[in-house]
């Protein structure tokens, strides 16, 4: 079993809702919604802090509105959906970030869940995450905020984003110490292609999933999630290149042995490196503009990589 998910033990495809209410309207949200949830979807992934930087408002909240609108529209949809979210990052002062972001204090992760439940409409939420670091603050306070809201029912369950697996550790420990519940599911960017080792990335807050990371998840039994999964669309579409920091020979040898196994098994890049990360024991959250792309993603459930191809893959990158 994966932690408290006594129903889901397979890798499963998250939703990410980043760009809806922004850059997805509502209506196409609606649409990419209802589509996941008749494919079989479970899990939505969203932030408090979505999408501020695009937003007018300068804050953000669209997401979380937008899933909340979709639930009242849909009854019964409640039950049919997990619902994760994150505090930390989201602006205080509207088009004041980082100055302004929210941080991981016991008054700001409370009052945090409190906006977040009430855009969503929600009396709980499956997932409660981190959404990154917050050193200004002893890490005994958050572990004993997120603690809390699971002893109250507000989340059913916690885990750690962009954290370094030091602190997540340490976070556990704290737990234990405390009689709290502890982080058990993990979030961190991660593809089938690698950025050139030690070269910064261009995104601000993302931290890269290590070997380190999965072996400490496997060990640990803890739910591990990427995002950025399919960098972008930059596997399927000329027009939005890998980042520079990707171009290297062993990002070349991927994508050949991705375009041959692809075609050997009928499928698109995309769905290959989401069943590469699934068969990896990795939950791949996949964000979409457009309902055909989320039905793309739920059909890479079905494609089947053997050791084989895992092993062509380890050998080029």
């Amino acid at each position: 079993m994966r932690g408290m998910d006594t129903d889901i033990t397979d890798p499963q495809i998250v939703l990410g809702t980043m760009d809806f209410g922004t850059r997805v309207d509502p209506d196409e949200a609606f649409a990419i919604l209802d589509s996941f949830v008749g494919g079989g979807g479970v899990w939505l992934d969203t932030a408090n802090c979505y999408s501020f930087w695009v937003d007018p408002s300068g804050t953000g909240g669209a997401s979380e509105r937008v899933i909340g609108a979709w639930l009242r529209a849909r009854p019964g949809a409640r039950d049919a959906v997990r619902i994760a979210t994150k505090v930390r990052q989201n602006p205080l002062v509207p088009h004041s970030w980082p100055q302004s972001a929210e941080g991981l204090s016991a008054p700001a992760v409370r009052t945090g869940v409190e906006g977040s439940l009430e855009r969503l409409g929600v009396d709980h939420v499956d997932l409660l995450w981190a959404h990154a670091e917050d050193r200004t603050v002893p890490l005994e306070e958050t572990v004993g905020a997120f603690g809390e809201l699971v002893a109250k029912g507000t989340a059913l369950r916690v885990g750690a984003a962009n954290h370094a697996a030091w602190r997540v550790e340490r976070a556990r420990s704290l737990a234990r110490e405390q009689g709290v519940e502890p982080w058990t599911a993990l979030q961190l960017r991660h593809s089938l292609v690698q950025p050139r080792p030690l070269t910064p990335l261009a995104e601000s807050g993302h931290r890269l999933l290590t070997d380190e990371d999965l072996d400490f998840a496997r060990s640990e039994g803890l739910t591990t999630w990427s995002y950025s999964s399919l960098m972008w669309g930059s596997y399927v579409r000329a027009d939005k290149p890998l980042p520079q920091t990707y171009d290297h020979p062993g990002t070349t040898r991927v994508l050949s042995v991705l375009d041959d196994v692809a075609d050997e098994l009928t499928a698109t890049r995309n769905q290959i490196v989401l069943a590469w990360l699934m068969r990896r024991g990795i939950d791949p959250i996949v964000g979409v503009s457009r309902v055909e792309q989320i039905e793309e993603a739920l059909a890479a459930r079905r494609v089947r990589l053997d050791d084989e191809h895992l092993a062509r893959f380890a050998e080029a990158r």
